[in-house]
């Protein structure tokens, strides 16, 4: 337990990560929460570097990432990886709502993870969901939210100077840990190498680091061990333009 916690990544919370964040989303009645809850029966430590899904495969075994960090990304034939986007904890993995839906990219564990078998949930959403109408509307925003923060992805890597998706990168994964109480107001731990956060980036290694000096050297963030302090919220959210996603629920804005 100590080796989680001196990562940041402390399991305490367990299956109440979830519950926080699909409140954001919908109205979850006490069935759906106890459900929710009974996930953290079965849960399972998976070491950091170890595949989740690999691209291809059928998506019929849901799970929940606990605690640690892994991540959805594509690599090219020379070795050059893109990460999608980032699975941080209180979120579901491998559940997918379409028929026969396969794994359109590879998942990876960043970090060491807990993960909790969600089967349960899934079953609940694809044979059960008229008993559950709250919790299926969560899971569904939950896919909706998903797709903006591939939006985001594709926005900040596509069109954005280093500096701005930088800056909306830190903001967004800020945005999110907060939503499951995992960030404070001005503080949120960021356990990336810098590889990693250039692979998500589209930058060089080289790169990301100049522009990490440079928002420190802008006052506007500090960057140690894995800790990010926001010094200047407001204006890093101006420079990224950053822009909550909407979704559903007015809770999600507030």
């Amino acid at each position: 337990m100590e080796r989680w916690r001196a990562l940041g990544l402390d399991t305490s919370s367990h299956a109440d990560l979830l519950v926080r964040r699909l409140r954001h989303l919908a109205d979850i009645s006490p069935k759906d929460v106890d459900l929710i809850e009974s996930l953290s029966e079965r849960t399972e430590e998976i070491a950091a570097g170890t595949e989740l899904i690999r691209e291809g495969e059928a998506l019929n075994s849901p799970h929940l990432l606990m605690a640690g960090w892994a991540c959805r990304f594509r690599t090219l034939p020379d070795g050059r990886r893109q990460i999608f986007e980032f699975i941080l904890p209180g979120d579901l993995y491998g559940l997918c709502l379409r028929p026969q839906a396969i794994a359109l990219t590879t998942s990876l564990a960043l970090t060491p993870v807990v993960v909790a078998d969600a089967a349960r949930l899934g079953e609940a959403l694809t044979a059960d969901a008229e008993n559950h109408p709250g919790l299926t509307q969560a899971c569904y925003a939950t896919a909706s939210l998903d797709e903006a923060y591939l939006l985001n992805q594709l926005m900040r890597v596509g069109r954005q100077t280093a500096y701005e998706r930088t800056a909306h990168f830190i903001l967004e994964i800020h945005q999110r840990l907060t939503l499951v109480g995992l960030a404070s107001e001005t503080t949120v731990a960021i356990p990336l190498t810098q590889e990693i956060m250039a692979d998500a980036l589209g930058l060089s290694v080289v790169h990301l680091n100049r522009t990490l000096q440079q928002l420190r050297r802008n006052e506007l963030i500090e960057f140690k061990s894995g800790l990010v302090r926001l010094l200047q919220p407001g204006r890093l959210g101006e420079i990224a333009h950053f822009r909550t996603p909407k979704v559903t629920h007015a809770a999600l804005a507030a």
